[in-house]
């Protein structure tokens, strides 16, 4: 046990205020402290007991009220006299620094870590106070830690407070996604992140956390090239596919004041509001490999030549993997020139099936039966001809639907060939079928419309209609590749490696708060975006470690289940009046034991203090 004083008795704290001058510009500034009244052998001594540094925003004739009731929380006594809020909540924050020894005095340890330790307490006195979550907290630290981020952010130059604010922004985001005021919140009253990194978010602001992300985004591409490094150590990563995909995300607000931002299509349904654009690239595992923001309109083909010559790969280039939506003929001519084999969904509509395909199975289970088929097309590149019974069932159901709006509105334009009023002129007839076949146009090519004309008054008489013997397309799809090296089911397993970029995106939106956008600025902007980045790292990480242990759980799964595990400081009062308090992590459940053990680290994370005042 530590305590903060021997053979001495208290009498009574107060607030010290003492002018210094600045040795080097000769400018007065005043420092304040927390100094306690003692009775020695010697005499009557003053010690400091906390250095509150160079502001105090309190009169000087409420400084007394304030001592008071700092010395009765550190007590453990209730407060005889009600004190405003403001009193209420600097006392206690000062009190809570005296408690975990933050303070000016240097505790004398009174007994080993092991050794027992009985004390007589009363029973009735003990109370629980300062309660912090504490297990996703460790499971994201050490993560950090086994990436050497923290030592990275060090060599890049962020001192201390700047260090300290950034792992906190990224542990937030992973923990606690929200926006960062309320990471604010959340760091200083929520998290025992602090503790464990040996420090105190007491004092940190508002703006520091916002500088945090400027901060980062400065160093972007260095920090980047060091994970990507770390990670590929770590799990003896190899770089031979590239996965690349973009997605959008909107805006809390007008978005003026970012360049970048513009209203676009948006991939959630948002486009009454202004968005941005973020390009990722992610290799076979998942692994962030770079990431770029776009403006919100951006032409997604246009943005692969600009996010891929940014990776370094040295000799042995990736396959990039795409979808339909930038594998345009531009960007395949682009690989090839660039020596970069690919595999993209073909952008051409299907319209006939080539004759005389022997089709293989490659993917097959309750939900779906694949099969494949490989052909060289006339400019000697192979294709891949993909069928999906899943696929087939929901496009059939959406050309049903469709071919029966279309058809109910043809026999609406015929019946109205013989309402009174109705559309009947010959010309105005082929426009109103004109119109639908364009508003239907994926459905309309199937059929044959034949409108029956009156010579004499120039009318339409009847309209008629058949569906014309056209090749079933449902449920194909054609995949485009330069690597004729491979069997039908390597290329349809190397394709749906893109769903790790799918995976990565939702998992950012819905368990790392990347939507909605709430900065107005630019760099703001991206300095959001860039942390959400960083956080899939720590995230993809830990999952990858957790996987290999047999444990498939959500992020989120994950989170909610290490949120119950806390840090607690519990406080009695000794026989002898002084108080004692012990701050220490709660005996974990068997569920966070599990994921400890499979991560390798200990069940009662942060140090056990003991602290006699």
């Amino acid at each position: 046990m530590r305590r903060l004083s021997s053979c001495a008795t208290h009498t009574a704290m107060f607030i010290r205020k003492t002018t210094h001058t600045d040795k080097k510009t000769g400018q007065k500034y005043h420092t304040y402290k927390l100094v306690e009244s003692v009775r020695t052998q010697r005499g009557p001594r003053q010690r400091t007991l906390l250095n509150i540094g160079k502001t105090l925003d309190l009169p000087q004739e409420r400084w007394k009220d304030l001592a008071d009731r700092i010395e009765s929380i550190v007590a453990g006594q209730l407060s005889l006299f009600p004190v405003s809020g403001e009193i209420e909540k600097l006392a206690r924050r000062y009190a809570e620094k005296i408690i975990r020894g933050h303070g000016q005095c240097s505790p004398e340890i009174l007994e080993k870590k092991h050794e027992t330790d009985f004390q007589t307490v009363d029973i009735n006195s003990v109370d629980n106070e300062h309660i912090r979550s504490v297990g996703g907290e460790i499971v994201v630290l050490e993560t950090i830690r086994e990436l050497e981020l923290d030592h990275k952010l060090e060599v890049l130059g962020f001192n201390r407070p700047a260090f300290e604010a950034a792992i906190g922004v990224i542990s937030a985001r992973l923990l606690a996604p929200a926006s960062e005021r309320a990471t604010h919140i959340w760091l200083q009253n929520h998290t025992a992140l602090d503790d464990l990194m040996g420090t105190s978010f007491e004092s940190l602001s508002q703006d520091r956390v916002y500088k945090a992300a400027d901060m980062l985004l400065k160093h972007k591409d260095a920090i980047e090239a060091h994970l990507r490094n770390r990670e590929a150590d770590l799990f003896n990563l190899k770089e031979n596919i590239l996965l690349y995909d973009l997605t959008n995300t909107f805006f809390e607000g007008s978005g003026k004041y970012n360049e970048k931002a513009h209203f676009g299509r948006s991939k959630e349904k948002r486009s009454d509001c202004p968005l941005v654009t973020l390009g990722l690239a992610l290799d076979q595992n998942g692994f962030p490999k770079k990431s770029r923001v776009f403006d919100g309109n951006v032409s997604e083909p246009g943005t692969l030549e600009k996010i891929v010559p940014e990776i370094s790969f040295g000799n042995r280039k990736p396959t990039i993997i795409t979808d339909a939506g930038i594998g345009t003929q531009d960007n395949i001519e682009w690989m090839r020139s660039h020596g970069y084999d690919y595999i993209v969904v073909s952008r051409k509509r299907l319209h006939e099936i080539p004759i005389g395909m022997d089709m293989v199975p490659v993917r097959e289970n309750e939900q779906r039966l694949i099969l494949a088929a490989i052909r060289i097309n006339d400019d000697g590149e192979m294709e891949v001809y993909c069928h999906s019974s899943a696929k087939e069932i929901k496009e059939k159901s959406i050309k049903t639907r469709f071919e029966k709006r279309f058809e109910e509105a043809l026999t609406g334009i015929q019946n109205a060939l013989a309402k009174k009023g109705g559309t009947k002129k010959y010309d105005k007839v082929l426009e109103k079928i004109g119109r639908l076949k364009e508003k239907y146009r994926r459905v309309s090519r199937r059929y044959d419309i034949t409108v029956i004309k009156d010579k004499e008054s120039e009318n339409a008489v009847s309209i008629d209609w058949r569906m014309k013997p056209v090749d079933d397309t449902s449920g194909y799809y054609v995949l485009r590749s330069s690597r004729k090296d491979l069997t039908e089911k390597e290329v349809f397993d190397i394709f749906t490696m893109l769903l790790n970029v799918e995976d990565a995106f939702r998992s950012m939106k819905s368990e790392l708060g990347l939507r909605p956008i709430h900065h107005q600025t630019t760099i703001r902007c991206e300095g959001h975006l860039f942390i959400t980045v960083l956080a899939y790292h720590v995230l993809q990480t830990i999952r990858t470690k957790l996987e290999s242990q047999g444990i498939t759980y959500s992020w989120a799964t994950i989170r909610n289940l290490l949120s119950t595990h806390f840090r607690v400081t519990t406080s009695m009062r000794r026989s002898d009046g002084k108080m004692i308090y012990v701050r220490k992590t709660a005996r974990p459940e068997e569920s966070h034991v599990k994921i400890y053990d499979a991560l390798g680290l200990d069940h009662r994370p942060g140090k056990t203090s003991k602290i006699l005042l």
